[in-house]
């Protein structure tokens, strides 16, 4: 019998769009590492999907890449519930809302789950092809690091400074 858990990671992304796929990348990762009873999805962004795939979770940290000319690789963490996040989380795909329209949709409709916590990895490619630049693979170790401090933590409480790739 396994144990139900409260707790959820969404890795998301296209792994079709070089770093963009970062998000499903680090949560096939993190599948090899982490508790048992640890919720993992892979998620393209959709803002509906992501509202849905949330409702039963009481801790929901989200994985994406984004672009905000930093350098390659690096790794930020925000906490959606006590600050808004930049507008470089802003995903430019086929679904006309996302992730920061979820989280503010979500906030407006009362769905948001009582954590919720995103990490962005700073991509450098984003063409078409399969398959991560060799800044962004080399970060996503220290990611899943992070995240497996914030689940075997209070996620709530966890510090508020980036993790550095």
């Amino acid at each position: 019998m396994s144990v139900r858990s409260n707790k959820l990671v969404i890795g998301i992304g296209n792994p079709y769009r070089g770093d963009d796929g970062v998000g499903p990348a680090v949560a096939r990762h993190l599948k090899e590492r982490a508790p048992e009873n640890l919720k993992i999805l892979e998620a393209s962004g959709d803002c509906t999907a992501l509202m849905y795939s949330w409702k039963d979770a009481e801790a929901v940290i989200l994985v994406d890449a984004l672009q905000s000319g930093q350098k390659p690789g690096t790794i930020f963490r925000f906490n959606a519930l006590e600050q808004q996040l930049p507008a470089v989380v802003s995903r430019h795909s086929t679904h006309a809302l996302g992730i920061m329209e979820a989280i503010e949709l979500a906030r407006i409709i009362n769905r948001l789950p009582s954590s919720l916590i995103f990490y962005g990895i700073e991509g450098k490619n984003f063409q078409a092809g399969f398959g991560l630049s060799l800044e962004v693979e080399a970060s996503m170790g220290k990611a899943v690091d992070c995240i497996l401090e914030d689940i075997h933590s209070d996620i709530q409480h966890h510090c508020q400074v980036s993790c550095s790739g």
